[in-house]
């Protein structure tokens, strides 16, 4: 009977999920911190006495997070080696983009002096160990003064837990060590695990207060004439119907509203779930993710797509970066601009067939 009661203990655990390292908040202290600059007897900074700054395993806190957290046997690893061969794209995006030589693929792109850095294909971290870097062109957040020096996984992310969404900030939370203090809440959202993989059927779900979060460090375009597009509002019946009936340059009417949702602009919405695949409503809400990436992609800004690119397929060309993938897969594709604005209809370009 002992014997029974064991296995079908052992068959109940094994049918819950296996928790991840922070098992949905702080982990264990020694996953990150170590009390006395050595792990088995070899020191963790072989160029530091004293070990790392907060008795850290690694040089900087981006280090440390990234040294899980780019596993390429997992999934979605943050960043990787190759910015030309990177994994399917997370909600927030891969760092290994701030690696780039050039992501100007605009007119003159291709000029030396025109080039783009990597350094502006999003947040760059202090992780020195991973190949990345602060900020060598801006020296604070735009639109506000956190210091890009101070940059990485935790001035967004709490590496000791939080109850918000993945793990971030909240209204009058510290950021390292007084960096800065955040004004504004975390934003109300529902992420899918971070080993799945996004689709139009099982995607983070959007609540609302992401462009005020954004807004703790970028608040001068959400507080000034800077902010010419309109982030965190209603999007309105009239922009909610061309997102719902747009299906791309070549099916400018064809949505069904039921089926409209697009991963590559998400929006924001009170009920939304997890597993909707339904458009948005007069009351949804464009944000400031609608457009960007919380990381890094390969166009300038971090930007979902490229906005200097007529045609989707010439992303890449004129830079020689990574192609961002154009969801609707056809050689006349217009920007993404037009699942919200639609101004495919009149523009004067020759479609071509798909073959």
């Amino acid at each position: 009977m002992r014997k029974a009661i064991l296995i079908t203990l052992g068959l109940s655990l094994l049918a819950f999920p296996v928790y991840a390292f922070h098992d949905g908040g702080v982990a264990h202290c020694n996953g990150c911190h170590t009390m006395h600059n050595s792990q088995d007897g070899d020191p963790i900074d072989p160029d530091s006495p004293a070990g790392n700054d907060w008795l850290l395993i690694d040089a900087t806190p981006s280090d440390v997070c990234i040294g899980c957290h780019d596993h390429l046997d997992q999934p979605f690893p943050i960043t990787d080696p190759d910015p030309m061969n990177p994994p399917a794209a997370r909600a927030a995006g891969n760092f290994v983009f701030l690696l780039e030589d050039n992501l100007n693929d605009g007119h003159g792109g291709g000029d030396l002096e025109n080039h783009i850095p990597g350094d502006a294909a999003g947040h760059n971290l202090d992780a020195p160990g991973h190949g990345l870097a602060p900020d060598a062109t801006l020296t604070a957040a735009p639109g506000g003064d956190f210091p890009a020096a101070s940059m990485g996984c935790t001035s967004c992310h709490d590496p000791h837990g939080t109850t918000d969404y993945r793990f971030l900030y909240g209204e009058n939370r510290i950021v390292q060590d007084g960096v800065a203090v955040f004004g504004n809440p975390a934003p109300d959202a529902v992420g899918i695990s971070v080993f799945a993989s996004p689709t139009p059927a099982y995607h983070n779900a959007y609540k609302g207060g992401m462009s005020d979060w954004c807004a703790n460090c970028h608040g001068d375009y959400h507080n000034s004439g800077d902010l010419i597009h309109p982030s965190g509002r209603a999007m309105g019946g009239t922009i909610a119907g061309i997102y719902n009936r747009y299906n791309g340059t070549e099916d400018q009417d064809g949505g069904d509203e039921s089926t409209a949702y697009l991963l590559e602009v998400p929006f924001e919405d009170a009920g939304a779930t997890n597993f909707s695949t339904a458009g948005p409503n007069g009351s949804s809400r464009v944000s400031c993710i609608s457009c960007h990436r919380a990381h890094a992609s390969s166009a300038p800004d971090a930007g979902r797509w490229d906005f200097s690119v007529s045609l989707l397929h010439e992303d890449g060309d004129v830079s020689g970066s990574y192609k961002i993938p154009d969801p609707y897969n056809s050689i006349n594709q217009r920007s993404l601009c037009n699942k919200c604005h639609n101004k495919d209809e009149f523009d004067h370009i020759e479609v071509v067939v798909t073959p």
